[in-house]
């Protein structure tokens, strides 16, 4: 016997998991479908940065404006997630350095810090000196760092679960090990999915499958997958409080010591394997903003395939041809910092709750990778 659900979510990762979540606050019956496990791919992979003001520009895009909302909504979600999953999702509020290596970054950083500022974004410029202050462990031949407060950092893989446990507390039925094999299409819509656990149907179908969305569309989304390769050290102590971003690598501090580096970009590849020549490069760039951690005990390194679009904006909204399939992918970076919001907008869409009209693909712009 065919089983019915209200919505159906292809995708178990931190953006399909954020959808199922809110919606199963709202009491929809959902159904969240996992290939594999939860957070088996790119939402285990991330560095957990909410990088609002260091990755995205502050020039009043809608994705700059998606971005600074969603990374409004971690402190009361943390709290939700932890009622509801027992998981602390480590919501972290210390800030990120954009780092300036020579007298020419120093003159981008300051001029980008001062957009933000007119923006209406917190940005305080550091001179070497007073970076060092701030954070004695950096290496004393930087030339300063853009300090960032607003930005900020969670556990990528622990947010990722929180919102699939929590979902599944709040009514919505997981299947992991489940393949969606094919769309059923009933005229211009979707009836449910085949799978290879059998047929479901519902209302409603949401795609977000990530890197793979496109293969369970089954038609162009014009994404392409981004590997990045990363790896985690140990430190006897606290090397850093926030954030080290430079244009080559990251340094993400996580508790007890631990910290994240990050990350290569090679678009185009499923090849998830971690290479001396992706990992090298790394290791160099990392040391030379922090010294001490050529002393550091090397714990892992791994990769994650990160969803990108042609005009580098997620797709999210309805699907052009299909009344009710709807798709949220193309995060690319930043999928842990829009995941609170894009689960607000897919549920919000659904239930015909308006959303602006900015943050929503068009049916002319859906094959050229969507635009916020």
């Amino acid at each position: 016997m065919t089983q019915h659900y209200e919505t159906i979510v292809i995708g178990a990762g931190v953006i399909g998991s954020s959808i199922a979540y809110h919606l199963s606050r709202r009491g929809r019956r959902v159904l969240l479908l996992e290939q594999e496990t939860i957070a088996c791919k790119a939402s285990s992979a991330a560095a957990g940065m909410l990088g609002a003001q260091s990755e995205l520009k502050a020039d009043g895009s809608p994705l700059f404006e998606l971005a600074k909302e969603s990374r409004a909504m971690f402190p009361d979600l943390a709290d939700d997630l932890k009622m509801y999953s027992g998981m602390d999702i480590s919501l972290k509020q210390q800030g990120i350095y954009k780092i300036a290596r020579n007298e020419e970054e120093k003159r981008e950083l300051r001029h980008y810090g001062e957009l933000q500022r007119q923006s209406g974004q917190n940005a305080e410029w550091l001179e070497a000196e007073e970076l060092q202050i701030r954070e004695p462990a950096v290496s004393s031949q930087l030339t300063g760092g853009l300090f960032l407060p607003d930005d900020g950092q969670v556990s990528a893989p622990d947010l990722s679960r929180a919102f699939a446990l929590s979902a599944i507390e709040l009514g919505t039925t997981l299947k992991e090990y489940t393949k969606v094999q094919s769309l059923l299409i009933k005229g211009d819509s979707i009836s449910g999915v085949s799978t290879n656990g059998g047929e479901y149907q519902a209302n409603e179908v949401v795609i977000a499958c990530g890197a793979w969305s496109e293969e369970v569309l089954g038609e162009a989304l014009d994404t392409y997958p981004v590997k990045g390769e990363c790896f985690s050290v140990n430190t006897k102590r606290n090397l850093i409080s926030g954030t080290l971003f430079s244009k080559d690598c990251y340094i993400v501090p996580k508790s007890g010591g631990r910290l994240v580096v990050g990350a290569t970009e090679q678009p185009g590849t499923y090849d998830e394997t971690v290479t001396l020549g992706g990992v090298f490069p790394l290791i160099k760039e990392a040391i030379r903003l922090l010294p001490e951690l050529a002393y550091a005990e090397w714990e892992s390194a791994w990769t994650g395939l990160r969803p990108q679009t042609r005009n580098e904006t997620p797709v999210l909204g309805p699907h052009p041809d299909y009344r009710n399939l709807f798709l949220a992918t193309g995060h690319y970076r930043n999928g842990i910092l829009l995941s609170p919001i894009t689960g607000k907008l897919i549920a919000d869409m659904i239930e015909g709750t308006p959303v602006p009209e900015q943050w929503i693909t068009t049916a002319t712009t859906i094959n050229q990778g969507g635009v916020l």
